[in-house]
């Protein structure tokens, strides 16, 4: 056997899908996710699924990594270089106040602390001359300060760098050879456009995240070198695209949404191959809720990302699929506020101790808690059996954190109790998809709802019926399925140029001119990394009206004359905004590139297949909140289900990794790809 191999690692379960090309074999496990040592869940994957490193030709990689250590703080002990005169440059920001009603706001703090920021002389002017040479010697006097203080890491950010790079690269390479270990950062080799705020802030988070991912990556090569494995490692970048392992220690930060974007690429993938051209890519794990949109086909691909949102957190300049996700997965804790009011998450039980029903030790209660009592999931068939759930244990947590204190008793007040949380649940992630559609200008009555991950399915239909989605569609493996989607995924390069000036015939032939240099360093890096023969590019510009602060970002044509990014331009901008001005002038802010190279993927129409062994059809009594009491339901295993097959609810779906609720009133059917549609 030889197999292309993708490995998810969430914040709950490791997920592995392995295939065969020849065969087209698929094996699917899971397995709880490691903390202390991310490679022991990989590991396990590669046992439960009886697949050795030695049978794999291919590794694609998708971790959680990045976002954790930006989210819990606990990344590398980086420090700072900067031109002389811009410390504080971390601090303060863009000088805005984004929530001017909170008296009490404060940003998160910098990820480098101002004892850790130092500035170096050095200048360039506004178009990239210098006016103060780089110091030399200051540099190593600094260099030893640095080793005193025991920095890991070490970012550089010089002003007006983006027009010429030539002193951060001095500066990181005499840096490298006077602090061989230390982990050397600039910020041209992530963006060269301007916005000094964000291009230093970018390198900030390059450094804080540089040393850990480092290290894990080269720990997860030697383990799987250690059992033989000699195949191409790539890692799933946030861009929609894979990695190279070379790339991904210079730009760490490629990874900040590495893991939930390749469930994004596979519900692109499937909504293709199904022809739905609208999509709501909706992904419930065990951690968090994440949703995307899939409009006419494309995903939107935000240039710049905020970790911990807009108002507190920070932005990273690195292409990010257009993501947003809330704290409220399986494992997301019930928990009740001074007013007592009940909230679910953001905080989560994770995988250890996980939720009650574990039986690890776990004493709030959780999402699939609520699930397990109400009867949505089979306590003996978890994970196909792999894990018993203790129900008993479940329905104490929520008699003694919510029903006791808010005034229910009995079993029936756990009931209500129970059913409450999963409403919250379904009302929080219903927000998530508003954010990707509505907020955007596009009513989701007008897409259809692709939903996976180990919890999607048992939500899918409370959210369409939230949102007035008229049809779900779960996929084969959905607990599998950002797995799935690294498999399907394209190898990418995306590169951005700060690009000023006025539409016009001229500019226009010089936009062209910058996209022929561009693709040419794309394609010779694609043709290195992944040995690409074949290099596709997408192009897109930021503009905007003369005298506006904010831009857009327009897909052009590669050769488009100025009458044609004109009139994409303005389609766009009418479209976001509900009109035009044809009279002002428009210019460019900056230019992106977007490079692709195909990469062998898995015939989707062999990846439904049956996991264990079928149980036949059988009756158990489940609560559904909209008829306010216990129905007796059908259950059912989903492969035991051919195409063509159709029922109505209430009705239960079991599969490995996963379940899907359809309740009553809903209309089910198994399409010819084995997914199951549900029509609300």
């Amino acid at each position: 056997m030889s197999y292309a191999v993708a490995v998810d690692i969430g914040g709950t379960f490791t997920d592995l899908v392995a295939y065969d090309h020849a065969t087209h074999r698929v094996i699917y496990s899971k397995s709880p996710t490691t903390y202390s040592n991310l490679s022991e869940g990989i590991l396990d994957c590669f046992a439960k699924a009886r697949v050795t490193p030695d049978e794999v030709t291919f590794l694609s990689h998708g971790t959680t990594l990045v976002i954790n250590a930006f989210i819990q703080r606990n990344g590398a002990r980086a420090a700072l270089l900067t031109s002389a005169g811009f410390r504080d440059l971390l601090e303060i920001a863009r000088g805005n106040r984004p929530d001017p009603f909170d008296l009490q706001y404060q940003r998160d703090e910098p990820l480098i602390p101002r004892e850790l920021r130092f500035e170096v002389p050095e200048r360039l002017d506004a178009n990239g001359e210098v006016v103060t040479p780089l110091d030399i010697n200051a540099l190593e006097h600094l260099s030893e300060k640095l080793k005193e203080l025991q920095v890991e890491s070490v970012a550089v950010f010089f002003m007006n760098s983006f027009l010429n790079s030539a002193h951060e690269e001095a500066a990181t390479a005499g840096l490298k050879r006077l602090m061989p270990g230390v982990y050397i950062t600039h910020s041209t080799e992530l963006t060269r456009e301007r916005y000094e705020y964000e291009r230093c802030s970018t390198v900030a988070a390059n450094a804080y995240v540089g040393p850990q991912v480092n290290r894990y990556v080269r720990q997860l090569e030697g383990d799987l070198k250690g059992q033989g494995f000699e195949g191409a490692l790539f890692m799933m970048g946030s861009n929609g695209g894979l990695l190279s392992v070379d790339r991904t220690c210079r730009q760490p930060i490629g990874l900040v949404e590495s893991g939930p974007i390749g469930g994004c690429i596979g519900a692109s993938a499937y909504a293709e191959y199904l022809g739905f051209k609208n999509v709501v890519a909706f992904d419930m794990g065990g951690t968090t809720a994440k949703c995307a949109l899939i409009d006419n086909g494309q995903f939107s691909v935000e240039s710049t990302y905020y970790a911990n949102g807009y108002v507190r957190g920070f932005p990273i300049k690195s292409p990010v699929i257009n993501i947003v996700e809330v704290g409220s997965g399986g494992g997301s804790i019930a928990w009740l506020d001074r007013q007592k009011r009940l909230h679910i998450g953001p905080r989560s039980a994770g995988s250890m101790p996980g939720p009650v029903s574990y039986g690890r030790g776990g004493t709030e209660p959780t999402v699939t808690d609520a699930h397990l009592v109400l009867g949505r999931l089979n306590a003996n068939r978890f994970l196909g059996g792999e894990m018993k759930l203790d129900v008993e244990s479940a329905k104490c947590a929520i008699l003694k954190s919510i029903a006791d204190p808010l005034g229910y008793q009995g079993a029936d007040g756990i009931v209500k109790m129970a059913d409450g949380i999963l409403s919250i649940a379904t009302v929080v992630m219903a927000g998530a998809i508003r954010q990707v559609s509505i907020e955007h200008g596009l009513d989701p009555r007008d897409f259809v709802l692709i939903t996976y991950g180990g919890c999607g399915p048992l939500h899918a239909s409370a959210l369409a019926h939230e949102l007035s989605i008229p049809m779900v569609v779960i996929p084969p493996a959905p607990g599998n399925f950002s797995a799935i989607g690294m498999l399907l995924a394209d190898a990418r390069l995306d590169e951005s140029k700060t690009f000023i000036g006025t539409l016009d015939e001229m500019t226009a032939r010089s936009v062209t001119q910058v996209y022929e240099e561009m693709e040419t360093a794309a394609r010779s890096a694609l043709e290195k990394e992944f040995g690409a023969k074949e290099v596709l590019f997408e192009h897109h510009v930021e503009m905007r009206y003369r005298g506006q602060r904010h831009n857009i970002k327009v897909p052009i044509g590669k050769n488009s004359d100025h009458l044609a990014i004109r009139q994409a331009f303005e389609r766009d901008y009418k479209r976001r905004y509900g009109h035009v001005d044809n009279k002002a002038v428009a210019e460019f802010q900056a230019i992106h590139l977007s490079a692709f190279a195909r990469q062998r993927r898995p015939d989707l129409a062999y990846l439904p297949q049956t996991i264990g062994t079928p149980v036949a059809p059988y009756v158990r009594p489940v609560y559904f909140g909209n008829r306010g009491k216990v129905v007796e339901t059908q259950c059912f295993d989903r492969y035991s289900l051919p195409p063509g097959f159709a029922g109505e609810g209430p009705a239960i779906l079991e599969e490995y990794g996963s379940t899907t609720v359809v309740p009553p009133g809903d209309r089910y059917e198994i399409g010819a790809m084995h997914e199951i549609r549900i029509h609300c």
